[in-house]
């Protein structure tokens, strides 16, 4: 995956589908619903500067080892020491960095469950406020965030909807959209989870005669 690829994950068909399913959630209750999707929660530095090492670590031990054991086929003496090594660390150490910063997703193994988990998280609460989801009327906004490259998904409700609902259930709605995710019915699981999103909305905040949509419908990217 690259960068680009939060924005092409859903095709336009499957856009709108999203949309007339926030629509339809939202008919019956004052509440917002609002769908988010990322490549990935964070940069995550620390993961590009150790894949960068260790990947060229182990370039410069291949090819010093290499060098080495052609040295001895041909009987040429040759002192390959660590003064040797390093430097051949330090010289490739920019194009294995780069290949992390191009392939992000190459950084998944050097990062901790909890250090990624902990991003989605904090990019999502990022989102809640960016988007001005804390602006509805009655505090009952939900946002659906996905984030590809981690393969984490996050519920967040205002503090209207948050507190009539179990951190459990979001969790559990969380979970539907990654299972489909990784089944790979992603559109279904979500528009499925935001329909159970209005209904509980609509259970603790129905349709008042003077709703208006507060929050687009559209998926963001």
């Amino acid at each position: 995956m690259k960068p680009t690829d939060a924005y092409s994950y859903f095709n336009d068909d499957e856009k709108e589908k999203i949309r007339r399913a926030v629509e339809t959630a939202e008919a019956g209750t004052s509440g917002e619903i609002a769908t988010m999707i990322v490549y990935h929660s964070n940069s995550y530095p620390e993961a590009v500067v150790l894949g960068g090492i260790l990947v060229a670590g182990l370039m410069a031990l291949i090819i010093s080892v290499s060098v080495h054991y052609a040295a001895l086929l041909s009987h040429i003496p040759l002192d390959m020491t660590v003064w040797s090594f390093v430097p051949l660390v330090v010289l490739l150490y920019f194009p294995a960095r780069s290949l992390f910063v191009r392939f992000p997703h190459l950084k998944l193994p050097f990062i901790a469950k909890a250090r990624l988990m902990h991003a989605v998280r904090e990019r999502a609460i990022r989102a809640f406020f960016e988007k001005r989801l804390y602006k509805t009327r009655n505090e009952n906004g939900i946002l659906i965030f996905i984030s590809l490259m981690e393969r984490n998904v996050w519920l967040l409700g205002d503090r209207g909807i948050d507190s009539k609902v179990s951190h459990g259930t979001w969790q559990t709605l969380a979970r539907d959209i990654s299972g489909g995710i990784a089944a790979g019915r992603a559109c279904d699981a979500l528009c499925a989870v935001i329909g159970k999103c209005g209904e509980l909305q609509a259970e603790h905040f129905p349709k008042g005669p003077d709703d208006t949509n507060e929050l687009p419908d559209e998926l963001i990217t």
